[in-house]
């Protein structure tokens, strides 16, 4: 019996979220009173593999082969389904980021295991085994119980520390058994120079209370400063004044950076629905009842076109101190 963790790769490297993904699960392991054991699939070196058990990873299984370089939802079930049985897995854990959310119910259909997605805490009982996840838009709290032998928990980004750990981490090959067809990606074309707003510490987003495209700029210079990434609301990129990848909110990406800055939001639940497992929150409105405010963890009441150049000031003269 053990516990078992999928650990994404970037080109090869892990990411501060795989990290916080391990340590997460480690606990877990010790709540059972079980080893841990992490998961890669892809060409990712020995050095960086060994990253892992600085975080609770006890035992690393390594799945390299060319086929499986880039994502297939149903090669990487495959595997993972492989390898849950040989290790006697009872409890599988990955992000609840568009892998985990390709990967989790597909295990969960082939291991008839019950999925608890989006958790945000340690479970809260073993017996029965009650996980904590936000329900209605992060309005809410529900405990969940899940009565499979085997269950599946998708890990909400930023919702638990990263805590480094002794490493006594062993790495193994696992010969991967591909029965699955493996899709055959010829061409991968990637957006560089810019930081991915899934991926990002800090993220600058703008609303309507921009006024136009071309006020863009004070948005683009604070981020800029901040080394942050760009957002915006939907209404925004459904006038076309942004691209749609930078739409956050129900319908859009969902994120959750160490700072969120939403300058001219007024806070639509469903806008709020995308960012508010955000750490800490800055709201400027020139609305002192707009909603964002609700959510705000610091407020500035004013015209976001005045308040961003000030700001954005602010923050040059503090790195220059």
């Amino acid at each position: 019996m053990s516990v078992l963790v999928y650990t994404e790769n970037w080109d090869g490297k892990f990411k501060k979220s795989s990290f916080e993904l391990v340590s997460y699960a480690a606990k877990v392991a010790d709540m059972l009173g079980t080893n841990l054991t992490a998961v890669s699939i892809g060409n990712v070196d020995n050095e960086e593999l060994n990253l892992l058990g600085n975080y609770g990873a006890q035992k690393i299984l390594k799945v390299e082969d060319d086929k499986v370089n880039n994502l297939d939802n149903q090669a990487y079930t495959g595997i993972l389904s492989h390898i849950a049985k040989s290790e006697n897995a009872e409890i599988i854990v990955i992000s609840h980021n568009n892998t985990g959310k390709a990967l989790a119910p597909r295990l969960s259909a082939r291991l008839k295991a019950a999925c608890g997605s989006g958790v945000i805490k340690l479970p809260l009982s073993l017996e029965p085994f009650t996980i904590r996840k936000k329900v209605f838009s992060g309005k809410a709290f529900a405990k969940v119980v899940l009565k499979t032998d085997i269950k599946i928990l998708t890990l909400m980004q930023n919702s638990f520390e990263v805590i480094e750990a002794e490493n006594n981490s062993t790495i193994e090959v696992f010969a991967a058994d591909f029965d699955d067809p493996v899709t055959i990606v010829k061409d991968v074309q990637k957006q560089t120079g810019r930081i991915l707003l899934t991926d990002a510490e800090i993220v600058v987003s703008g609303g309507r209370g921009m006024r136009s495209p071309d006020n863009w700029g004070a948005i683009i210079d604070l981020a800029e400063e901040l080394g942050a990434a760009l957002a915006c609301s939907r209404p925004v990129s459904d006038e076309g004044w942004r691209p749609h990848e930078e739409h956050t909110g129900q319908t859009g990406k969902i994120i959750a950076p160490n700072l969120y800055i939403a300058a001219g939001i007024s806070g639509a639940i469903q806008h709020m629905a995308g960012v508010s497992s955000s750490k800490c929150i800055v709201a400027i409105n020139n609305d002192a009842d707009a909603p964002v405010f609700e959510y705000a963890d610091y407020g500035v009441v004013g015209d976001a076109i005045k308040v961003l150049p000030a700001l954005t000031e602010a923050v040059k003269e503090a790195k220059n101190n």
